[in-house]
Parts: structure tokens; C-alpha cells; sequence
């Protein structure tokens, strides 16, 4: 059995990946901890768990964390590379984007934070299974993806290796209200948010330049990135509507032959003929891929739910990889939902 930590268990990722770990085959959950609720039992403070799973929250103590197998870091930027410093031998799935970007300075301008972990930061691999799979196994340091850039880099990336793109791309994405996280703010209050719509960070977002830097890394070339996300009056899920220029008269089932066999033995990617929709992947480790061609442009709608795929799911697929575990483990057909 592997023994996994999860730190940072009472966020909205922490609590997805407790219900989806308490139901892999494999693996034994040792430890939870959680900044807010030291010293009670998780089942206590969300009752699903009750007569299920019942642990209590411990602080979180690097010495012994690094006697589990594997840890999760579930814990907000800047916060997650300090307690990674503390582990030397467990492997490590961090959910924030403190190892994302490989570049220390594009790092602490997007997130206003000194890195204090490079030396970790060398280590880490993006850990995008449909890109990086090989790198992800021989690796101790995972840092999971952004959700908006799962969404984007999944659709955009077949398109850029066959050079069929141009490098001016727009992404329109649309998020839920869990992406935000948990913090009290008021913007992200019922009274506001419920029969509303708006952009946000219209000017720059900090997954925009993840993205560009990913599919940089991936496919050496560069591309231009014009990244818009909006807030939607629901809990989860994520619609990105990219629209790319191309300069080959591509057919829609050119466009469609192209994606299906990038990804043909992926398990987790499923290129589709209709539009993709939020209510299609929620709950669910699944991206949904359609690709329309009008006018010379391309449009690519791609759907995630922002919690699995774009977070918990994609890190319990990482850590499959890892343990060299079957991927689909835990998360075909996704349990405990809603």
C-alpha cells in the first residue's frame, strides 16, 4: 500500500482528493493536515465522511510527513514550497503553482512572492500526463497544473506540432466559483455572483503565462497568448473557448483526425464531434475536446471540471504514473460525487 499525506485537507482540493483517495485500491491515507482545523476529525467538519473516513487534522510536521509514501500539497501559493523544503524523501504532488514555472523571475512577478525552493524547482516536472507521462515517472517533485491551463494547453498543443496554427491565439475561458478557493471574499458572495456573469483579470492572469511557457517547453516554439477568464454563477467546471488563425484551408475533419490521434491511448482526454459542456465532465477526471473551423480560424471548446482534471483528479492520475499503478485507478468512475 502506499501511505499519502494530504496537506491542506480542508480546501475544496484537499477535501476532492479525500474522496477520491479513501476509494483507491491502493492507497492508505496516514495523514491529514489542515491549517484551520487542528485537532478535529475531518468527518466532523464535513459530515460526508462520517462512518466512512474519520481522521483528525494534525498540524503539519514535516518529519512526519516524510515518512509517508507520498504527499499532496493542497495549500495556497508560496505556503507549499516552504513545507516542501521540509520532505527529502517522499514524493511530492503539489497542487500549487509554486513549481509550475520554471522561470524564478516570471514566478515572482505573477505571484508577488520571493521563490525560496529553486533548488526543488530544478527537480520538478510539469505534470501534464498527456505531455510529460515518461518525465512524470522517474520524477520525485510533481507540480500539478493550473485548471485554466489544463484546459487551454490540452486543445492547443496537437495544433502547434503540426504546425497548423498561427502563433496569435485568443482563450475566452470560463470558470465556477471553486476556483477561487475558500477565502471569504465579497466579489465571490451569492448576492454577487448569483445571476451574474463577468470577466476578471482582464489585463493579465497568472496561468496566461504558464501556458506560454509550457507550450514553449513542449513544442520550442512560441506563442502569443490573449487569455481573458470569466466567473459564472456555478460550483465547478471550466469552458475554454479558444480561437486560433490558420493559414492552411483545414477542413473540421482535419481538424478533428488531428486531435483524435494525438491522443488516441489517452484515457482521460476525449476528443468529441459536438460542443463540449461543463455538465458533460463534472465529476469527472475527463477533458472534453471539440475543434470547429470557420473562416479561417479554428475554434477549439475544451471542458474540465476545475477540481478534478483541473486539480485533484489530474494529481491522483500523477501519482498512478508515479507508483507506476494503473492511471485510470480511483478515478474511472469518479466516486463520492456530488
Amino acid at each position: 500500500m502506499i501511505n499519502a499525506a494530504i496537506i491542506g485537507v480542508s480546501g475544496f482540493t484537499g477535501i476532492e482528493l479525500l474522496k477520491i483517495l479513501i476509494s483507491h485500491r491502493y492507497v492508505d491515507i496516514s495523514y491529514i493536515a489542515s491549517r484551520t482545523f487542528v485537532g478535529k476529525n475531518i468527518a466532523d467538519v464535513y459530515p460526508i465522511f462520517k462512518n466512512i473516513f474519520e481522521m483528525e487534522c494534525r498540524e503539519i510536521d514535516g518529519e512526519k510527513i516524510d515518512r509517508c509514501d507520498v504527499v499532496f500539497l493542497a495549500l495556497p501559493h508560496s505556503v507549499s514550497m516552504d513545507v516542501a523544503r521540509q520532505i527529502h524523501k517522499a514524493k511530492i504532488i503539489d497542487l500549487s503553482a509554486d513549481f509550475r514555472l520554471k522561470d524564478v523571475d516570471t514566478y515572482e512577478r505573477w505571484y508577488k512572492k520571493k521563490h525560496i525552493a529553486k533548488d526543488l524547482l530544478k527537480e520538478a516536472i510539469y505534470g501534464l500526463p498527456e505531455l510529460y507521462r515518461e518525465e512524470i515517472k522517474k520524477t520525485r517533485i510533481v507540480a500539478n497544473p493550473g485548471c485554466y491551463s489544463t484546459a487551454c494547453i490540452l486543445p492547443i498543443v496537437p495544433f502547434i506540432e503540426e504546425n497548423v496554427i498561427q502563433d496569435d491565439i485568443v482563450a475566452d475561458c470560463k470558470s465556477g466559483v471553486s476556483g477561487a478557493g475558500k477565502t471569504l471574499k465579497e466579489e465571490l458572495q451569492f448576492s454577487e455572483v448569483g445571476e451574474n456573469f463577468y470577466p476578471y483579470a482582464v489585463s493579465g492572469h497568472r496561468h496566461a503565462p504558464e501556458i506560454e511557457e509550457v507550450i514553449k517547453r513542449y513544442t520550442h516554439r512560441s506563442i502569443k497568448l490573449t487569455f481573458v477568464p470569466h466567473l459564472v454563477p456555478a460550483m465547478r467546471g471550466i469552458i475554454a473557448t479558444i480561437y486560433a488563425n490558420t493559414d492552411k484551408n483545414i477542413k473540421e475533419e482535419e481538424a478533428y483526425r488531428i486531435l483524435k490521434e494525438f491522443y488516441e491511448d489517452e484515457p482521460f482526454v476525449r476528443i468529441r464531434r459536438d460542443v463540449p459542456q461543463i455538465k458533460d465532465v463534472r465529476g469527472t477526471n475527463f477533458c472534453d475536446i471539440g475543434a470547429f473551423v470557420r473562416d479561417g480560424r479554428i475554434v477549439f471548446v475544451s471542458a474540465i471540471d476545475n477540481l478534478i482534471k483541473g486539480a485533484s483528479g489530474q494529481a491522483v492520475q500523477n501519482m498512478n504514473i508515479m507508483f507506476n499503478i494503473e492511471e485510470t485507478e480511483g478515478l474511472a468512475p469518479y466516486p463520492f460525487y456530488p
